[in-house]
């Protein structure tokens, strides 16, 4: 048996309770609502017909005539029954058998004597050259074998082509106009020749450089759980990679011209124009950067005899 449930009886359920009105929200209306009222009532009067026709009432003069819009047809003229069907003129008519042609016409031309020395006259043909690949004798043109050596019997054959000439003329150019630039440059004393033994010597304190660097590198320990113990890796990397960089350059090139410009003081210059307090991720790098190059080149500086800046010429 089901029990009904009533609400607890109280005396605040006697008094009279105030009638909550729900709001509706206001009606959505369009923003375009205005455009498309205009656009209907301007489009709906273009196609009003009533009243009369803005356009010329033909004259009652001219009005319709029988057969007038019928197509007309080019006028007849006059043929004979020789042209009535095809309209060409027939030619003549074939000869009966009772027409007699016309008889006594000759010719001096004697065309046996002339045939004879013709053939006579004529040089003999001369077979084309061919070679037979199977064992029936199929026979193929020797000329489009490619077994006949016709291209080394050009005119122009083992010459250089005319673009390869240009081509070398203007390196060829090129080169002594940069030869004459770096005489010039070497007469201000700008820039300095590299002996062989000043290059064999550079190339020797590169590589000791490098194999001090890869001796503190394999003395490292195998763990490195520390931020000094990463960053110092990093360090001997980058400059161990720096060195083989450098000495793959100058094996490379033979001519090498060393400048006396100081690349050292134009960073020193621009490592003391920062600013004292590195605030930033960016700042802090660039910092970085600059003291790792100045280092390098000091580092350089021993092995170079206080030359920084290398220009390479390829001859």
């Amino acid at each position: 048996m089901s029990e009904v449930l009533y609400p607890p009886e109280s005396v605040y359920n006697l008094m009279p309770k105030e009638e909550v009105k729900v709001e509706k929200p206001p009606r959505y209306m369009s923003k375009f609502r205005p455009t498309a009222v205009h656009e209907k009532k301007s489009n709906k009067d273009a196609m009003r017909t009533m009243g009369p026709a803005n356009a010329k009432v033909p004259s009652p003069e001219k009005y319709l005539r029988k057969h007038s819009k019928e197509p007309k047809l080019p006028e007849k003229k006059q043929c004979s029954k020789i042209c009535q069907n095809t309209g060409v003129p027939r030619k003549p008519a074939v000869p009966t058998r009772m027409d007699n042609p016309p008889m006594g016409i000759h010719i001096k031309k004697d065309f046996v004597k002339t045939n004879v020395l013709e053939n006579v006259t004529a040089l003999p043909k001369r077979p084309q050259p061919a070679f037979a690949d199977t064992s029936r004798g199929y026979k193929q043109r020797l000329e489009s074998s490619g077994l006949v050596p016709k291209y080394i019997k050009k005119k122009d054959y083992g010459e250089v082509p005319e673009y390869l000439q240009q081509r070398n003329e203007e390196a060829r150019r090129a080169q002594e106009q940069y030869e004459d630039y770096v005489k010039d440059q070497m007469m201000q004393g700008a820039m300095k020749l590299l002996s062989e033994e000043e290059k064999q010597t550079i190339i020797t304190g590169l590589k000791k450089n490098w194999e001090e660097l890869h001796h503190q590198y394999q003395g490292l320990s195998v763990v490195t759980d520390t931020i000094s113990k990463k960053s110092h890796k990093e360090r001997l990397d980058l400059a161990m990679k720096q060195l083989e960089s450098d000495i793959g350059v100058i094996e490379r090139f033979k001519t090498i011209y060393v400048g006396l410009k100081k690349n050292w003081e134009e960073l020193h210059h621009q490592y003391q124009g920062l600013s004292l307090v590195t605030d930033t991720i960016s700042k802090k790098s660039h910092k970085e950067r600059l003291d790792l190059a100045m280092k390098q080149l000091e580092s350089d500086i021993d092995v170079i005899e206080r030359f920084k800046t290398i220009y390479v010429a390829n001859h």
